[in-house]
């Protein structure tokens, strides 16, 4: 079952976002994965989510690499062997996981492919926790009206990130959560930003034990501006853009009771 992102999901149509540079589209169950070979990491990904079918399976997946892909242009197991480095899901685990059993169970162990991760450093603190469940607390809220939301997540492939191990290690991550309401098209952008918990100056990650993970809501008009990504009709939909929002560029989340939806 590779039947990826589905644009009609919900009831606007809302195309996968594409990225300026090449990249492979790679198909999987429920979401879509579009590799930059080059930095052999995901320019962006998408998934579909039916919030009331979701449904919670035991955790199981091993990690491995796609076989559609030469292995050189995935970031494979080298890259997080002995260091702090977790393998980050972009496309959540759970995410996928609704309908029929057999179905839900496929998608959700299709997320452990190495093109849907990108390394994150590994200490857990509320900003991560945080980064972690905004798409909860978006779809949350669209239950009142939707109960879909599809969700666009990637790191920023910036030219400045640092390298190891033959890669670059992104310090910035984004996420745009989409919903339909009774007014139509909505969405939210977000930035997380792990800048003071990377250092690769010694050849070697380092996580510094006081670091923070840092969590802004961002115009989604902003982030195509960092990313290079086209956001299409997501950048209109954008709650930040509608009268009254006081979309005052980033907002830094510490709690999702401060997210604007």
């Amino acid at each position: 079952m590779t039947d990826g992102y589905d644009p009609g999901f919900l009831s606007n149509a809302v195309a996968l976002p594409h990225p300026a540079q090449d990249v492979h589209a790679l198909d999987y169950p429920r979401f879509t994965v579009l590799l930059d070979r080059r930095r052999r990491l995901a320019a962006a990904t998408g998934v579909n989510i039916d919030g009331p079918r979701l449904l919670d399976l035991p955790r199981a997946g091993e990690w491995r690499l796609d076989p559609r892909v030469d292995d050189a242009a995935q970031t494979g197991p080298a890259v997080y062997a002995r260091n702090d480095l977790d393998r980050g899901h972009l496309v959540r685990r759970r995410d996928p996981g609704w309908g029929e059993t057999a179905e839900a169970r496929a998608a959700m162990e299709a997320t452990f492919f190495y093109t849907n991760a990108a390394p994150q450093a590994a200490g857990f603190n509320q900003s991560k926790e945080l980064w972690l469940g905004l798409e909860d607390h978006v779809l949350a809220y669209a239950e009142a009206t939707a109960q879909r939301i599809s969700v666009f997540t990637a790191p920023v492939l910036a030219d400045d990130d640092p390298p190891y191990r033959g890669i670059r290690i992104p310090l910035r991550y984004w996420k745009v959560a989409a919903w339909s309401g009774a007014a139509g098209l909505s969405c939210a952008g977000f930035i997380l930003d792990q800048s003071a918990l990377v250092d690769t100056s010694e050849g070697l990650l380092a996580a510094p034990p006081l670091g923070a993970f840092r969590t802004f809501q961002v115009p989604v008009a902003e982030i195509a501006r960092v990313t290079g990504v086209d956001f299409g009709v997501l950048t209109d939909a954008d709650v930040l853009a509608t009268p009254g929002a006081r979309a005052d560029g980033w907002r830094e989340l510490t709690t999702a009771d401060q997210i604007v939806l």
